[in-house]
């Protein structure tokens, strides 16, 4: 049977009612909010969307910076039992306009440092209403301070447990979005798994994340966790580079902060004080494999043990994790209380010992209840209570899982298997390189070779014959880059993955 729950009453009101309603909440680049402010105004807002017609469950598109005015819509969109639906800053309006034609969506709300593409986007989408924008927004839409100016809702619509609360779109193994639905117990459950049990959130915490709202990690950083035990967040709505997201450790005492890979690298390169993150207690790491290189460079330089995990948009955080004072550095350690995790091969068969390596299947409370009108891929992805993640994974002997990759980017050389993850480990342990992605890209057999994409750390020379060599070294012949291109940067996608099809479709034959 279904309870009656809403997720976003837990993580505000339930707060005022435990007595935290004086203490800080959030961070933003304009000021603080109280919890008891925060509740207040998640109502104001809430008010001003039934206001303009949002019904329960309903979707709501919302293309915003990280500020409170998103964090009160998101908050406010589920306290009035409608569907949040957050989306990148990075789409342009033609990409944002499929998400909102394709979640039917009567309301999308903008930044304003965003209007060009949100209003292309509405231009496209027929089941559209109303469009909102912050700032000065022109007479084609509704002012974000009209919804303020509404009377408030004075009590969360009762939602269920299983009612749907998060859509959060993702382009997973399939390539075109989807959007995960994510039910108000999925919120719950991540708390109360993740939050609780591996990254141990207290109250005295405060939290800042380099991945933003728009994201399962980003969400669940910078809002589900803190403001489930009565924490602080800190919300910075401007790009994550090392020495900005250093400053706002120092100016709000951040004692947990939250990264990917592509954000440690440059960090570790970067020419800031080694007590840089003073004070921050417990580092976390997803979105890809976080090299060892990187673990052991905080750790060493900057005194912060880094918690390497991977979660996804349908589990809507970190499933698998290492744990504090137990890293097992280059792997993403254990299941996460209340998951379970299988190996898999490709007949379906489940692989009980270690050094096989598998798909790895995962099952949780938290697993959306599927993708939007998307049967065949749900066909594809949910068996059951289990969901298949598109990741190769192999179990190591003391029981950690270490990632070798997407199932489309293992390679096949002479015959033999590649992880493209063992030779990137390999690459960052030279003293030269600050970032290293590992492809396939076919010689003039069409036989696909590892070719290796590497961005030099500032002031370094790279000699890719060396780095060729430097490779041979520390592993199997066959598994050495037979080529490497020194780039600038790497493509990515706003998370900080890197976009391995965009270099491989840059790639020319290999001759090597």
């Amino acid at each position: 049977m279904s309870e009656l729950f809403n997720a976003a009453e837990y993580l505000t009101e339930r707060r005022v009612s435990a007595g935290d309603g004086a203490r800080t909440a959030v961070h933003h680049p304009r000021g603080t909010l109280t919890y008891a402010e925060l509740a207040t105004e998640v109502r104001r807002v809430a008010g001003g969307l039934a206001g303009i017609g949002v019904r329960p469950e309903e979707r709501v598109v919302l293309c915003m910076a990280d500020d409170v005015e998103l964090f009160t819509a998101i908050l406010a969109t589920m306290y009035l039992g409608a569907v949040a639906v957050p989306c990148s800053t990075m789409l342009t309006g033609a990409e944002l306009s499929v998400l909102v034609a394709d979640s039917r969506a009567r309301v999308l709300i903008g930044g304003h440092q965003f209007a060009e593409a949100v209003r292309a986007a509405a231009a496209g989408a027929t089941d559209l209403r109303t469009l909102v924008l912050t700032g000065e927004p022109g007479p084609d839409a509704l002012p974000w301070q009209a919804l303020l100016d509404a009377p408030p809702l004075e009590r969360p619509y009762p939602t269920w447990d299983e009612s749907p609360a998060l859509w959060l779109y993702t382009s997973g193994t399939t390539g075109k979005p989807k959007g995960a639905m994510h039910r108000h117990a999925d919120i719950r459950s991540v708390c109360e798994t993740y939050g609780h049990q591996v990254l141990d959130i207290r109250p005295d915490d405060v939290c800042l994340s380099v991945a933003k709202l728009f994201f399962a990690y980003g969400i669940g950083n910078s809002m589900f966790f803190p403001l489930s035990v009565g924490a602080a967040t800190v919300l910075e709505p401007a790009r994550p580079a090392p020495d900005l997201m250093a400053r706002s450790v120092r100016t709000h005492g951040v004692t947990l902060f939250f990264a990917v890979p592509s954000f440690w690298g440059p960090l570790l390169a970067s020419d800031l004080p080694d007590d840089a993150l003073a004070g921050v207690r417990r580092g976390v790491s997803a979105g890809e494999s976080l090299p060892a290189r990187m673990f052991t460079g905080v750790r060493d330089r900057f005194g912060v043990e880094i918690l390497d995990g991977i979660g996804s948009t349908e589990a809507l955080h970190i499933f698998v994790s290492n744990r504090a004072g137990a890293v097992v550095p280059g792997s993403s350690g254990f299941p996460v209380p209340g998951y379970e995790v299988e190996l898999r091969r490709t007949d379906g068969s489940v692989i009980t010992g270690t050094d096989e390596s598998g798909m790895l299947w995962i099952s949780g409370d938290s697993l959306c209840t599927g993708y939007w009108c998307r049967t065949a891929v749900n066909r594809q992805v949910f068996q059951g209570e289990w969901m298949r993640t598109g990741d190769q994974y192999v179990r190591n002997a003391d029981g950690s899982l270490t990632c070798l990759g997407r199932t489309d980017d293992v390679l096949k050389v002479g015959g033999i298997w590649v992880a493209p993850a063992e030779v990137e480990s390999r690459l960052l342990e030279h003293p030269a390189l600050a970032e290293a992605v590992v492809v396939g890209i076919p010689d003039a057999d069409g036989l696909d070779k590892p070719v290796a994409y590497v961005v030099p750390r500032e002031g370094a020379v790279v000699d890719p014959a060396e780095v060729v060599e430097f490779c041979r070294a520390g592993l199997a012949a066959f598994k050495r880059p037979r080529s490497v291109v020194v780039v600038g940067e790497l493509p990515k996608t706003a998370t900080g993955k890197v976009q391995r099809y965009r270099l491989r479709a840059q790639g020319r034959p290999v001759t090597a």
